[in-house]
């Protein structure tokens, strides 16, 4: 087909409905490709008109000069046909010269190489690159159940009476856009116990701990949070979720590609700096905005800061860590930007104890650059924009997050009423200071 006779077709405008229905070619009632010269006609018609218009052909009926049209006649009698044409409308005007159909062709082919162009220069991630993510997309898929089946395991949640002073404070919170609960969530992966041996796993009999809940800060009516302290109705639930989570944890980071090469001693501190931390950024997956709650299955599973102050913890954490988890949950994160940030929190090499610090910088530095070329190739702007320096700083929240987190979590171990709610697996992973 002749690229100068498309380029001189007219775009069709037929409404949708019209579109729909069968397109027949006003001269010769074949099956019509669109308007051409300023009429619906078919290919052979297009190319009769074009051909007779600029040879300025001059036709003669050889018959009584009222030959009907079809397509089977249509090469019968020139003249009735391309009178045929031009009674449906079709215009010599709209034919382009011969050097009008040349630039139309230079054109075209400028447009493909620029495209081409633009595609070989269009940031792509590398085969490796694609295959870590890879890695890591199927360790958080197997280490995280959206289903949250594994919640009913848990000693069941036991929400004291809302009216309760600590209830009436954080609901107050609450309807200040900060509300929220915990940053507890559930992952699914395997379990510490086939860690190191330093991390032995829970033991079923013990109920497992969620040392992410601290003391409420000091006030003034301290007999009167003494008192709230001690019926932390919610603790039991939310330190089985907490044990569940960091097992979950431990699974993930398992799985991320050069994590088992470091040494043992260092996988353990690493693990113990970074578990709360990523617990935080798993639980965004179950964080809704509608409500400010981490909404994980049924009712009974739909976690309020109400309910993580019924656990020991104060706003001091609470209130930050509900912030955190809207602004992260506004960067709409893909999938594998999620699972590449939780991977770049593990393998911080400034974390207290590390014996190697140049080996887990290399591990981290390559998952960084993983992050950046997958930006700049997957995650289209305005959202892109900027993205990684947002995602880095939110590493920076954590670490306010966590130091934050220890110190209520100090709190509440100091009362032994409490700490032995925890279990083995929670005092080993938040109870000891990293020297």
């Amino acid at each position: 087909m002749d690229p100068g006779a498309c380029s001189t077709s007219l775009a069709d405008p037929a409404t949708d409905s019209e579109r729909s229905a069968p397109r027949i070619c006003g001269v010769c009632g074949d099956r019509a490709t669109g308007f051409h010269f300023n009429a619906m006609t078919c290919e052979g018609c297009k190319g009769f008109f074009r051909r007779s218009m600029k040879r300025k052909a001059m036709f003669t009926c050889p018959f009584s000069g009222d030959c009907h049209i079809t397509k089977d006649n249509r090469r019968h009698c020139q003249a009735c046909r391309l009178r045929r044409c031009l009674d449906i409308g079709m215009m010599k005007e709209f034919i382009l010269t011969d050097e009008e159909v040349q630039r139309k062709r230079e054109m075209i082919l400028k447009r493909k190489e620029e495209e081409a162009l633009r595609e070989s220069l269009k940031p792509k991630l590398s085969e490796e690159q694609q295959k870590v993510i890879d890695i890591l997309l199927e360790a958080h898929r197997k280490t995280y159940d959206p289903t949250y089946a594994d919640f009913t395991k848990f000693r069941p949640p036991v929400r004291s009476h809302p009216g309760s002073r600590g209830a009436a404070k954080a609901s107050s919170l609450l309807t200040q856009d900060l509300s929220s609960e915990d940053s507890s969530d559930l992952f699914s992966s395997e379990a510490f116990s086939t860690f190191p041996e330093r991390f032995p796993p829970a033991d079923p009999a013990e109920p497992p701990p969620f040392p992410s809940l601290a003391l409420p800060e000091e006030q003034d009516e301290s007999s009167s949070m003494n008192l709230e302290f001690s019926q932390l109705s919610m603790l039991p639930h939310l330190a089985d979720l907490v044990s569940y989570s960091i097992q979950k944890v431990i699974g993930f980071a398992k799985m991320i590609p050069g994590f088992r090469d470091l040494s043992a001693e260092d996988q353990i501190v690493l693990l113990k700096c970074s578990a709360i931390e990523v617990i935080m950024l798993r639980s965004n997956q179950s964080f809704t905005l509608e409500d400010m709650t981490w909404t994980c299955g049924s009712s009974d599973f739909k976690y309020r800061v109400s309910d993580v102050t019924q656990a020991g913890h104060s706003m001091d954490l609470l209130e930050p860590l509900v912030k955190f988890q809207v602004g992260l949950k506004k960067l709409n994160l893909h999938e594998e930007e999620h699972v590449l940030l939780m991977a770049i929190c593990i393998l911080s090499p400034d974390r207290p104890g590390v014996r190697e610090p140049l080996r887990v910088e290399a591990l981290q530095e390559r998952l960084s650059e993983v992050l950046q070329s997958y930006i700049r190739a997957r995650h289209a702007a305005p959202g892109g924009r900027l993205l990684y320096a947002k995602m880095i700083q939110k590493l920076a929240d954590l670490r306010s997050l966590n130091e934050e987190h220890s110190r209520q979590y100090r709190c509440l171990s100091f009362q032994p009423e409490h700490s032995m709610q925890l279990t083995p697996l929670v005092l080993e992973v938040f109870g000891n200071e990293i020297s």
